[in-house]
């Protein structure tokens, strides 16, 4: 009773609109701040949903105080309420459930579809008129949301191809990655392009990387100094010895590559390989790894899991990084969900649907 008394007591407009539609411009700085650190550090704080969480409560609830639950009105906004979270945040869980998403990535769309179910309406200054302009039919906000936002995702292969063009890079990779200094790669997220044996999509993501090289209490620049001593499995250190391997970021733990030669007390041991010996007489087989080159399967078994890459993802990415020659290597800096996401969010709120819009231009 005394919510329902309390809701009263707020306007229900504004010269700019309505007070829940202001208060959802809330999410937009939200969204700004998330996009800018899942871009610097591939990582945002749960902490910052909840707030969002009851800013879209509120907002709905003034939204059915204004309305009235019972008029068309009311019926129309809880309809589009039901599609936005059914559809919407349920493909968000969905595919967290299924990988296809982080942990982040789901709550930004459980939160739009709470936050926007249905169009808001913004009075410009100036009797300008009002956005978002650009309206799809069935009238879910988060769903134009996330069009727009899976289009903003699509655009980024050209700008990137369209930027490794101008610096003349032509290469298989080019609308997926850029080539980076191996000296550069602990200071740098996305995911290895290629290995050992040309280009390849599902090369190690580099957060794995500075897993290993912590794990070791090492820098990429003494395995590079070095690679016959580190390649031993024998070189790995003690259990007691071992470093904390973090969750990978570059934030995290001591840095994993100062960009030259390792200092001195960055030294591997020298330690004889380990021969390989092959499994099997038969010349038509290949041999097989006896021992843990890299101690890639050690590193394993100890963290327990990181980011789904094998001991053999492992091994190939070190035999390629620790190659000499290997100046630079094409990386896919994977784009964060959550920055075309805000994008979408910014072109919704001022264009409106997008592939609405493009359809109706035919």
């Amino acid at each position: 009773m005394f919510g329902s008394e309390l809701l009263q007591l707020v306007p229900p407009r504004t010269d700019y609109g309505t007070v829940a539609d202001l208060l959802r411009l809330l999410l937009v700085p939200a969204f700004g701040f998330a996009a800018y650190r899942d871009i610097r550090t591939r990582r945002v704080d749960g902490r910052l949903w909840a707030p969002l969480v009851v800013i879209g409560v509120v907002a709905l609830l003034l939204d059915f105080s204004r309305v009235g639950l019972t008029s068309f009105s009311g019926e129309r906004l809880l309809f589009r309420t039901g599609i936005s979270l059914g559809l919407v945040g349920a493909l968000g869980y969905l595919f967290w459930r299924l990988g296809a998403f982080g942990g982040a990535d789901a709550k930004a769309i459980m939160s739009l579809s709470l936050c926007f179910p249905a169009y808001p309406d913004y009075a410009l200054p100036l009797g300008l008129g009002t956005v978002p302009d650009h309206r799809a039919t069935l009238g879910v906000f988060s769903l134009t949301i996330l069009t727009n936002t899976v289009l903003a995702g699509l655009a980024y292969p050209l700008v990137l191809a369209a930027g490794n063009a101008v610096q003349g890079r032509f290469a298989l990779p080019m609308f997926i990655g850029r080539p980076v200094r191996v000296g550069a790669l602990g200071e740098t997220y996305g995911r290895l392009l290629e290995t050992p044996d040309g280009f390849d999509r599902g090369g190690l993501d580099l957060d794995t990387l500075r897993m290993y090289l912590r794990w070791r209490g090492t820098t990429l620049s003494a395995v590079r100094a070095e690679p016959a001593a580190f390649r031993t499995p024998d070189s790995v250190p003690a259990p007691e010895a071992r470093g904390d391997p973090t969750s990978g970021s570059v934030a995290e733990g001591e840095p994993v590559t100062d960009g030259g030669q390792p200092a001195d007390g960055d030294q591997p041991t020298e330690v004889p390989p380990v021969p390989r010996v092959p499994t099997t007489d038969e010349p038509t087989k290949p041999a097989v790894r006896r021992v843990d080159e890299w101690g890639a399967a050690t590193f394993l078994d100890d963290v327990g899991y990181a980011y789904g890459a094998t001991a053999a993802d492992i091994r190939e990415a070190l035999d390629l990084l620790a190659d000499a020659e290997c100046e630079r290597v094409w990386v896919s800096p994977g784009i964060p969900f959550v920055v075309p996401m805000f994008a979408g969010l910014v072109v919704s709120l001022i264009v409106g649907d997008v592939l609405f819009l493009l359809l109706g231009l035919g």
